[in-house]
């Protein structure tokens, strides 16, 4: 449960630098600050290090079973430990 926790907040945190990252191009016009780097670069390598962790979690979270599909296309068929021809799921 907390992965998922974890995940919505990366997401979160994704979208919000995004649109920070939108301010200050849209205000800045190009400047840089006092650094000599600019705020939208500061906000992309923000966005880079949470879209990286936020593939991390989900590789990890698939890899560990904390994370599935319930998609109907992607149903497991069941086949019993004993089957003959005639318990055979028809294709």
């Amino acid at each position: 449960m907390w992965i998922k926790v974890v995940i919505v907040f990366l997401f979160v945190a994704l979208v919000i630098s995004l649109f920070t990252g939108l301010g200050f191009l849209i205000s800045d016009k190009g400047e840089k600050t006092a650094g000599g780097r600019s705020r939208v670069w500061n906000t992309l390598c923000v966005r880079l290090l949470l879209a990286s962790l936020l593939i991390g979690f989900i590789i990890f979270g698939v890899y560990t079973g904390q994370l599935g599909s319930n998609a109907p296309w992607d149903q497991r068929r069941a086949i019993p430990l004993e089957t003959t021809p005639e318990t055979l799921p028809a294709n």
